[in-house]
């Protein structure tokens, strides 16, 4: 039998076992190190601060936040994939949500820091590099 019909995917093929091995080695660098600088209070109170709409440097200050909304976006469908293959993709997921803006945002972190498995998770990796456990989010109203 050959393989000549998935000849011409073969790039298409390489290009996402690539971007699958390359997302899959930075979810073990990245989110830990996220994980690790999460304040312990992070998911506790009932409220989330807003942010601050003022800066000196409004300019900047937009193009930051667009850039990590960005890199938030790609966390997030990089977390869907690993759901298939090889990764944290409930912890990638829960770190791209945190990197983005968008209405009702600190409530599905809460929600996702109320799986029992998660919260271990990320308390297993602050535990391995001497922080403090989150503190669990409080129960939903």
């Amino acid at each position: 039998m050959t393989f000549k019909v998935l000849e011409p995917f073969l790039p298409l093929i390489l290009a996402m076992a690539s971007l699958s091995v390359i997302f899959f080695l930075a979810s073990l660098i990245f989110i830990p190190w996220l994980i690790i600088r999460l304040p312990s209070t992070y998911f506790s109170s009932q409220t989330r601060r807003p942010m601050r709409t003022t800066s000196a440097h409004p300019r900047l200050s937009f193009l930051l936040t667009v850039i990590k909304n960005l890199i938030g976006g790609v966390f997030i469908l990089a977390g869907l994939v690993m759901l298939v293959l090889p990764g944290q993709g409930l912890l990638t997921i829960l770190i791209g949500i945190t990197l983005t803006n968008f209405p009702g945002k600190y409530k599905l972190e809460q929600g996702l820091a109320r799986r029992r498995s998660i919260l271990r998770a990320m308390n297993w990796i602050r535990g391995k590099a001497h922080r403090t456990p989150l503190v669990h989010p409080p129960e939903k109203n």
